[in-house]
C-alpha cells in the first residue's frame, strides 16, 4: 500500500461515493433523488432510501466518474442536474453523445490526467465493463469502469456495473495488485434479461478481490434499490467464506474509510 490516507472514500448510498484521491476530488455515479418508483422504459425501478448527502452538500468536485447514464439507479434526475453543472464528467462515449456538456467519453485503456494540489499528477483510466452476461450490451447499453493511479498513490479500481469476471482478469493483468477495489455488487436482477445477474454477486465480488489481489474492498451499489438480490449480510458471508474478511470494508451511508 502507498502512504496512509492518500485515498479516502465516503459512501453516499447506492452506487454513489465521494473520493479524495491525493487531493483530486471525485464523485462516482451521482444519485441524489429521494426514495420512490423510477420508470425505465416499460419497467420501474424502486429506490428504498435516499443518499447520505445532498448534491448541495457534496458541492463541486474536480471530476465525476459516471459508469453509465442510461439507468436511473446510476444517474437519476437530481444526478443529471448535478452533471449539467459539473466541471468534467468521464463516462462512456454513448453518454457523451446523449448528455453532451462537460461529459467526455473515455475509451478503454485511455487515461485522463489531473494535476494534484500538492504537486504531481493522478491518472483516471477507462477500463472495460459488461452490465450482464455475454452478449447483453445491445440490451443494457454501454458501461465503463475506471482505474486510478498516481505516483505515491494507491491503485484504485472502480468497477461500475460490471458482471464479468473475465473482464476483471483483463484489468488485473495490467494493474494487479490493486490496493483498493470499489466493487459494484448486489447481484442486480430485473426482467430485462430474464433475471440474469447484471452486476457481481457477493461470491463473485470475493472472487474479483482474489483476481485483483486487492488489499481492500469497498462495496458499492448493493443496497437502497429493490432489484438488488444480495446485500451486506451476503457480502460479509461470502468474504468470510473466502478467508477475506479483513479486506472487506462494508461502510454505512455517510461513513468514510481512508487508505
Amino acid at each position: 500500500m502507498a502512504n496512509p490516507e492518500t485515498f479516502t472514500v465516503r459512501y453516499l448510498g447506492g452506487p454513489s461515493a465521494l473520493l479524495d484521491y491525493g487531493g483530486v476530488t471525485i464523485l462516482v455515479d451521482p444519485t441524489f433523488d429521494p426514495p420512490g418508483d423510477y420508470p425505465i422504459g416499460e419497467r420501474v425501478l424502486t429506490k428504498t432510501a435516499g443518499p447520505a448527502l445532498s448534491a448541495e452538500e457534496v458541492d463541486a468536485v474536480d471530476v465525476v466518474l459516471l459508469s453509465h447514464d442510461q439507468h436511473p439507479d446510476n444517474l437519476d434526475r437530481a444526478g443529471r442536474d448535478y452533471v449539467d453543472t459539473a466541471r468534467l464528467v468521464l463516462s462512456t462515449r454513448s453518454a457523451e453523445d446523449r448528455l453532451g456538456g462537460a461529459v467526455l467519453g473515455l475509451p478503454n485503456w485511455v487515461s485522463q490526467e489531473f494535476d494534484r494540489p500538492s504537486g504531481g499528477t493522478a491518472l483516471v483510466t477507462g477500463v472495460p465493463a459488461l452490465h450482464g452476461p455475454e452478449g447483453s450490451e445491445p440490451v443494457v447499453g454501454e458501461v465503463t469502469g475506471f482505474v486510478l493511479t498516481g505516483e505515491g498513490l494507491p491503485t484504485v479500481y472502480v468497477s461500475g456495473d460490471n458482471a464479468s469476471l473475465d473482464l476483471v482478469r483483463e484489468i488485473a493483468a495490467r494493474y494487479a495488485p490493486v490496493d483498493v477495489a470499489l466493487l459494484f455488487a448486489g447481484g442486480a436482477r430485473t426482467p430485462l434479461l430474464d433475471f440474469a445477474y447484471l452486476t457481481l454477486t457477493s461470491a463473485e465480488a470475493a472472487q474479483a478481490a482474489t483476481i485483483l489481489r486487492a488489499g481492500a474492498v469497498v462495496p458499492l451499489h448493493f443496497e437502497q434499490w429493490a432489484h438488488f438480490s444480495e446485500g451486506g449480510e451476503q457480502l460479509q458471508a461470502a468474504f468470510a467464506a473466502a478467508g477475506q474478511s479483513d479486506q472487506l470494508h462494508l461502510l454505512k451511508p455517510g461513513e468514510t474509510a481512508s487508505f
